[in-house]
């Protein structure tokens, strides 16, 4: 198949590349950079010694993105990881995350349409379900997120929804991840946060390569077994496998469907801590602070659906979460920046920089 990637260079976006390029797929990615590096897709390259086309492109230019489409007329399926993706930044600045997600999402629909290429997976989130304090999470749950990051997620689910019933001839999985973590093996992907990291395991490794002083543990009297927050942390490895489930699913079915990507299992931070430590020899300095409005105790996913109807589970644990994420931070401590890259696995083969097509 050939696939269109949109957000391809994205911390998700590339692990699923290499996978889809290793199960003898062509990918085409497009993708504008405003929150990732080109550096990520030389580095899929690298590790899968296979090109690809590479658009430089903004979904929001319907023009730009009909061209991309004209000149690859053997499109068969799209992923769409494109959007803005911080939770804090969505509740800073709403009206460029309503814009950018949203209408990002109607241009694509309508270029895919228009070219007759109805098949869809989009990269959703478990923000869907907003502050629910019933474990496991269902498909079923009720969705209701507390943040103009998750509510963009939620519509667009709504609308692709309609889609779907309106012409039975589209086929689309809305994958709704928890809590991606971890970073490939050869430690030449991985993810590359812009500022302060948002998330639990980027933070870690930054203290633990001296990049940030400590770490910082959002409350500790949660009724959990420590007192941290627990959460369903997933491999981006099991995560973009399960892309390609899902693709195999839309290609073979009609309508929308929703599937939540989870271990089905909660973690607590300090247990994430601990694993990290163990992983990567080192001691994380943390003190405890205020928790943040509107985080649950507990939040872990029912992945079971994803089991029985795609042929999907995640199959590593924090063990192999935590040394990958060291890794690819040991050998990357600042991130894409060519300059700071320190070790390559050995006998990764190198090749020139994938070619650029500007539409």
């Amino acid at each position: 198949m050939t696939i269109l990637i949109t957000g391809g260079a994205g911390y998700i976006g590339s692990h699923t590349c290499v996978e889809l390029l290793n199960n003898g797929e062509t990918i085409i990615v497009v993708d504008n950079f405003s929150n990732s590096k080109p550096e990520a897709l030389n580095r899929v390259q690298q590790i899968t010694g296979k090109t690809f086309r590479i658009y430089d492109a903004d979904l929001l230019d319907k023009k730009q993105l009909r061209e991309i489409f004209l000149e690859n007329e053997d499109i068969d399926a799209v992923i769409h990881f494109a959007g803005l993706k911080a939770v804090g930044e969505s509740v800073a600045v709403p009206l460029s995350y309503y814009r950018n997600n949203i209408n990002g999402t109607l241009v694509l629909c309508e270029v895919m349409q228009e070219f007759t290429v109805k098949n869809l997976v989009f990269s959703s989130s478990a923000t869907v379900y907003g502050a629910t304090d019933q474990v496991p999470i269902t498909e079923n749950s009720p969705l209701g997120s507390t943040n103009p990051y998750g509510r963009t997620k939620v519509m667009i689910e709504q609308i692709l929804g309609d889609i779907a019933f309106a012409d039975p001839d589209w086929s689309i999985a809305s994958l709704r991840y928890f809590n991606p973590v971890g970073a490939h093996e050869s430690g030449l992907i991985g993810e590359d946060p812009h500022g302060i990291p948002n998330n639990l395991m980027p933070f870690i490794s930054q203290v633990a390569v001296g990049k940030r002083e400590e770490l910082h543990i959002f409350g500790r009297e949660y009724n959990t077994r420590d007192g941290t927050g627990v959460r369903d942390y997933i491999h981006v490895v099991d995560l973009a496998k399960g892309h390609l489930k899902a693709l195999e699913k839309v290609t073979a079915m009609k309508g929308m469907d929703a599937y939540n990507l989870g271990t089905g299992k909660g973690l607590s931070v300090l247990e994430m801590v601990m694993a990290f430590e163990n992983a990567a020899n080192k001691t994380i300095p943390f003190r405890f602070t205020e928790p943040r409005p509107g985080d649950v105790a507990v939040c872990y996913a029912d992945p079971s659906k994803a089991g029985s109807q795609l042929g999907w589970q995640a199959e590593r644990g924090p063990e192999a979460m935590c040394k990958d994420t060291w890794r690819w931070q040991r050998n990357n401590p600042s991130g894409y920046d060519r300059k700071t890259l320190t070790v390559y696995k050995e006998k990764t083969p190198r090749h020139e920089p994938v070619e650029f097509f500007n539409s």
